[in-house]
C-alpha cells in the first residue's frame, strides 16, 4: 500500500454508483463490500453495489457474509469488456425478497432496474478516475488520480535495498495508473510489478506467485520452495490477505508472511472503533501482523523473521 486511494479509486466508485443510481455509498458500505474478499476489482465492486442497491438479484443485507468471500460461491454472471476479458460477475439470488441493509440509503430505487454494461461502466469510472485518455499523457489527466497522497517516499525503497530485501508490486490497478505512480511520482525505474490484466484478480494468488518466483529466481538464485527466503506481502484489504492464504495452499513448502494495514480513511482518531473492526476482519482472514503504516514494514518483518 503506497498511496491513499480514498479520494481517487474509492471516490470513483462512489461517483460511478451515483451516476447510475443517484445514491452515494458511504465508506462503511464500501468497506463492508471489500470485507467479503472477492471485490478487489473496483469496476466489479461498483457494479455489485448497483446490483444490490437496485434489487436486481442480490440480497442487500448480505454485506460482510463470509460465504461471499469464497469464489466457489460465485455463480456464472454478467458480461465482460475487452479490458477485463473473462472475468465472471456473480449473479446471486435474493434470499429474502425486499430485504435491505442498514448500510444502504433508506429509499432504494423501486423494482428491478437495468444495470449498465460493464463496458459502459468502465468508461464512466475512467472518466472520474483518469479524467482523460488512460493511455495518453498523464499531464492531461484531470480526474481523481491527481489527488492521491503518497504513503511512502522514494527513500523507503532505498531502505529496502539496504536491508537486502527483494521487492515488487502486485496490484489490481490499471497499468497506466501503476506506471504513473511508480515511475513518475516515486521515480522508480521499471520496478517489478503485476498490474490489472497481467494475472487474475486477487484473491487469486497467481500474480503474487509469479512475481515472487521471478524475484527469487533473479535475486536469490532459486525459485519458490522450502529453501527460499520467506515471501511477505503487504496489503490493506481482505482480498490481499486471502491472496497470501491461497498462495500457501498452492505452494505449501514456501513460507509466506501476510502483513496488513488499515486504509488511510480509517487512520484518524475519530475512526478508532471502525479501524479496530476493520483490523479484526484482516486478522480473521489470516493476517500475520497488522501494521500501523506501510513505512513500518521493515521493523515488523524483522520481528516476524526472528520468531521461532
Amino acid at each position: 500500500m503506497i498511496r491513499d486511494v480514498g479520494g481517487s479509486y474509492r471516490r470513483a466508485i462512489v461517483e460511478t454508483v451515483h451516476h447510475y443510481s443517484g445514491w452515494r455509498p458511504d465508506p462503511a458500505v464500501i468497506d463492508a463490500l471489500k470485507a467479503e474478499g472477492c471485490w478487489n476489482n473496483d469496476w466489479e465492486a461498483s457494479l455489485e453495489l448497483l446490483r444490490r442497491y437496485r434489487g436486481t438479484g442480490t440480497d442487500a443485507a448480505q454485506f460482510g457474509d463470509p460465504q461471499f468471500g469464497d469464489p466457489s460461491k460465485r455463480s456464472a454472471g454478467l458480461e465482460s469488456s475487452a479490458r477485463s476479458a473473462g472475468t465472471l460477475f456473480p449473479a446471486r439470488t435474493v434470499a429474502t425478497p425486499g430485504a435491505t441493509s442498514s448500510l444502504f440509503s433508506p429509499s432504494p430505487l423501486p423494482g428491478p432496474s437495468p444495470l449498465p454494461s460493464l463496458a459502459e461502466l468502465v468508461e464512466v469510472f475512467g472518466g472520474f478516475y483518469f479524467g482523460g485518455d488512460p493511455d495518453g499523457d498523464p499531464a492531461l489527466w484531470r480526474g481523481f488520480i491527481g489527488s492521491e497522497p503518497l504513503l511512502v517516499e522514494p527513500a523507503f525503497f532505498t531502505e529496502l535495498n539496504a536491508a537486502g530485501l527483494l521487492w515488487g508490486f502486485v496490484c489490481g490497478a490499471e497499468p497506466p495508473s501503476v506506471r504513473y505512480v511508480l515511475e513518475q511520482r516515486l521515480g522508480l525505474l521499471d520496478p517489478p510489478r503485476i498490474a490489472m490484466g497481467d494475472a487474475p484478480d486477487k484473491p487469486d494468488p497467481t500474480g503474487l506467485l509469479r512475481l515472487a518466483e521471478r524475484l527469487l529466481t533473479e535475486g536469490a538464485g532459486s525459485g519458490l520452495g522450502a529453501a527460499a527466503p520467506p515471501v511477505a506481502y503487504l496489503g490493506d484489504t481482505v482480498a490481499d490477505v486471502l491472496t497470501v492464504e491461497r498462495a500457501r495452499q498452492v505452494c505449501p513448502q514456501q513460507r509466506f508472511l501476510s502483513l496488513a494495514v488499515a486504509p488511510p480513511h480509517l487512520q484518524g482518531p475519530e475512526h478508532l472503533e471502525a479501524r479496530h473492526a476493520y483490523e479484526e476482519r484482516l486478522r480473521q482472514a489470516g493476517a500475520d501482523r497488522i501494521l500501523p503504516a506501510t513505512a513500518a514494514v521493515l521493523a515488523n518483518l524483522e520481528a516476524l523473521l526472528t520468531q521461532a
